[in-house]
């Protein structure tokens, strides 16, 4: 989001390449970080506060020495885990040993499938990708809730024939209103197949989950719109 020049090296000359808009500045993505204080001791930037700190500085030597004191420890470490027979399990990488190259333990090398995948996030360090159909195990809690209603409806409606059956008026007489009636609490939902179900409410983790799915949908739609007027 700043300028970029280009220098010919033979004659001195500049030439402007890129002067973004400030429309374009504030079409910036945010940079997101783990706040300072509640990092391990391990992060990064926490593992190399006194390099960084010295580099702003402009103090070449201090940096340097700060480098060497953090290596010097790493390499101590890496010692006494050997000396003691500790074996050293890192906790997002793995070591390919056909390659002798570490791997992150999580990668998701498959294409991008526009038509089912939202979004790609990390969380704890774990590269995920959320995904429009339902996961497997939604998938079947919510086919099991469906089961259990439409068997419930079965039952329900079996009972209501038979009870029909036994309390038959008689010719001269006629019932204006049934002797069973639907559940007021029915829903509509939509199988996979486009078919639709009635039965009950949904239970609470179903009725949480599709609440859920909403708002996810929500966003997305809102992102869509982001990135259509951003390529226009």
């Amino acid at each position: 989001d700043r300028e970029v020049h280009i220098n010919e090296l033979k004659n001195g000359n500049t030439e402007m390449f890129w002067n973004p808009t400030s429309e374009v500045r504030r079409q910036r993505l945010k940079r997101h970080i783990v706040l300072f204080e509640e990092q391990t001791d391990f992060e990064s930037e926490r593992l190399w506060q006194h390099v960084t700190s010295a580099i702003n500085k402009g103090d070449q030597h201090k940096a340097t020495q700060e480098k060497f004191v953090l290596e010097e420890e790493q390499r101590n470490a890496a010692r006494e885990r050997r000396e003691n027979g500790t074996e050293w399990k890192p906790l997002l990488f793995r070591h390919d040993a056909m390659t002798n190259e570490w791997r992150y333990k999580y990668e998701d090398l498959r294409p991008w499938d526009p038509l089912n995948d939202i979004a790609q996030f990390e969380k704890n360090g774990i590269l995920q990708t959320m995904e429009r159909r339902l996961s497997t195990r939604m998938s079947n809690h919510k086919t099991t809730c469906i089961n259990n209603q439409i068997t419930r409806h079965k039952r329900s409606a079996k009972d209501c024939r038979r009870r029909k059956t036994s309390d038959q008026p008689s010719n001269h007489s006629q019932n204006t209103e049934s002797s069973c009636s639907t559940p007021e609490s029915v829903q509509e939902l939509s199988d996979d197949d486009g078919k639709y179900l009635r039965f009950e409410s949904l239970c609470t983790q179903c009725g949480k989950e599709m609440n859920h799915l909403k708002e996810i949908h929500s966003a997305v739609l809102s992102l869509q719109r982001a990135q259509q007027d951003i390529h226009r």
